[in-house]
Order: C-alpha cells, then structure tokens, then sequence
C-alpha cells in the first residue's frame, strides 16, 4: 500500500491502464507537456510519446468526436474534459453518438470510452468550473456514470472504466485532488470491487445516509457529529451513480427506516429525486419518515464568496436527519418549505 493523494492516484491508474494495452490512449486540452490543469496527467507524455497523449485543440466537440474516430478503429480512448463545466459543448457526441452507436449498430460498434472530468465545487472557483452536471448523463441509456470519493477508488475504478466496453463518465471531485489515503497499486481488477457497487463506508442503524463524490467525507464528518448526540448514521458511498447498486441502497434502508440523500447539485429533477423515488417503491413499508434531500440550490453556480451558502455541509445534513427522526431542527429554506415557496426563493434571488 502506497500514500497518494487522488490526483497521484488517477495518474498512477492512466500510467498503468497505458502500460497494460497499447490501445489506450489519452486525449484532451494541455494534457500533454503541461500535464493537465491540475497536473494529473504529468509524465505521461515523457513515458508513452505524443502519439498516446495528444494535445488537442479547445474543442470539446471535436475531441470527442476524436474519440469516437477512434473507438471505431479498436482504441480505448481517454477523455479529459478541462472543467466540469467546458462538457456542455460535447454534449451532443456523447449523448447523440458515445452513449447510442452500441445500440444503433445492433451491438457491432463498441464505444469503450472514459470521459474524465474534474467535477464539483468547493474550490473557489465559479459557473463553468464548478458546475455539477451528473443528472444529465444519469438520464442518458448507454452511459455508464461513476463518482470518486477517495484514492483507492479514484485508481482501480478508473481502471476498470477503461477496461469496460461501456463508455463511462468519470467524475473526479477537484476539491479531494490533494486529499491522501492508501493506494494498492498491485490491485489485481479481478480482486477489486465491481465498479458498480456501492460502499457502506460507515456502518449505522438509525438513518442512511445516501452520497456520492466528495460529498462522502462530509457525510462522514455529519455521522461522527450525531454519534455524540446517540444517533447513528449509515453512510452509503455510491461510486456509481448509473446505474445505481440498489440492492446494497434497499438493504440499509430496510434496516434503518429513514433516508437523507446530499449531493452537491441543484435540487430539482436532481441524482436525489431519482434515489427517493426508487427508494420509496422498493422500500415504502420500511420508511418510518418522508426522505429527505440536501442540495446545492437551484440557481447558477455562485460567485466564490458565496459557495460556502451553496454546498450541503454538516449543519444542513445534521438537520436534515433531525428531521427524519423528527427531532427539533433549526434550518429554514428549500428543504423545509413547499417545493414552490423554495423555488420562488431562488428564482427571485432569495438565496443570495
């Protein structure tokens, strides 16, 4: 076991997904002799040449369509998209093209891509560099869709996204790229955890707590604060948000009675309204409280000083679990209001 942080990580998962199958390759905007904007790509083009790591021009319309090129010829291309946000003008390839020609060709043409894309705020940067568009790709059949929460995973799980015949959107949480933890690089993919299931990263009996990206963390901060008060907190860390490992999420659901969902998204029609819904045909009989979300709200990404109001964090979570064990909670806004009154908050700028 070695101590990486997830930018190292991902860059040791690369290196190694490259050294294994000359097929895999990497592409994307100062990837190359930069190393990537935030440096984990570096040393890549030293080791495998320009031929495997391509600089490409600012055209994510045109890089995946490289891709596409290229997956069509029996490569396993790897995609970063520079910021979460700069995906949006690719989203016609991968939604019209990445995610339907298996389908389309009646299963003849494989799309084994990974798009890799720094994700998520908490970083002080603004829209288009902390955008949280995961509920797009979620709705789209023919994606897979997975989200980090930590080193180990960041490695093996991007390995086993290159090595999948699906094309996969990676999300890595840019706010966790120097956070530590141990890596076994010799993790055979045969051993490791399938990609798409979910992790109890905490065991609890008194709610579940259902979360994804860097998110865990906080969901895990949240389950030691209400330790103290007698509660306990069951965090499920779902790596893979499409499709989603039910069986684990119902299992804990069955045991605890109550649910709170967090992710850093907008609330509406968000990753969150899919896992209650799901959650509440599987397992009504069990619930003992309405589920609960907590969001990011529903406006533009904020300016940098005003993130902090934006993202769920402890407090918000905290109450949201007072509230399905129908304790006494503090918090007032969206998550307690009518989805109307919440909503006409935001849009009229109330939030801010």
């Amino acid at each position: 076991m070695t101590q990486l942080t997830m930018a190292k990580s991902i860059n040791e998962g690369l290196r190694r997904a490259m050294a294994d199958d000359p097929k895999v390759l990497v592409l994307g905007e100062d990837i190359g002799k930069l190393g990537g904007v935030f440096r984990v790509t570096d040393g890549l083009l030293d080791q495998f040449g320009a031929a495997r790591v391509i600089d490409t021009p600012l055209a994510e319309s045109g890089i995946m369509g490289a891709a596409v090129g290229l997956a069509f010829r029996g490569y396993r291309p790897v995609v970063e998209i520079q910021f979460d946000g700069f995906v949006y003008p690719a989203f016609d390839q991968i939604v019209c093209q990445v995610a339907k020609l298996h389908y389309r060709t009646r299963g003849n043409v494989q799309m084994p891509i990974t798009i890799r894309i720094p994700w998520a705020g908490g970083v002080g940067a603004a829209e288009h560099h902390s955008e949280s568009p995961e509920a797009y790709f979620v709705h789209t059949a023919g994606l897979r869709v997975v989200a980090v929460s930590n080193p180990q995973d960041a490695n093996v799980m991007l390995r086993q996204a290159i090595a999948s015949n699906d094309p996969v959107v990676y999300f890595e949480p840019k706010r966790l790229y120097h956070t530590k933890g141990e890596v076994d690089l010799d993790l055979d993919l045969a051993d490791a955890p399938p990609m798409g299931l979910a992790r109890v990263a905490r065991e609890g009996s008194d709610v579940t707590l259902l979360t994804y990206g860097a998110q865990v963390a906080t969901a895990m901060d949240a389950a030691t604060a209400a330790e103290d008060d007698g509660i306990s907190i069951e965090v499920i860390d779902l790596r893979s948000i499409s499709p989603v490992d039910y069986r684990t999420v119902a299992a804990s659901v069955r045991k605890t009675g109550r649910v709170v969902v967090t992710h850093e998204a907008a609330r509406e029609a968000g990753v969150g309204a899919e896992l209650i819904a799901s959650v509440t045909e599987q397992c009504f009989n069990h619930l003992e409280a309405a589920p609960v979300r907590v969001t990011g709200h529903d406006i533009p990404y904020p300016p940098a000083k005003l993130e902090k109001h934006h993202l769920p964090d402890l407090d918000r979570i905290l109450d949201a679990v007072d509230r399905v064990l129908d304790r006494p909670h503090s918090l007032s806004g969206p998550e307690w209001s009518s989805p109307e009154s919440g909503r006409a908050a935001t849009v009229n700028g109330g939030m801010l």
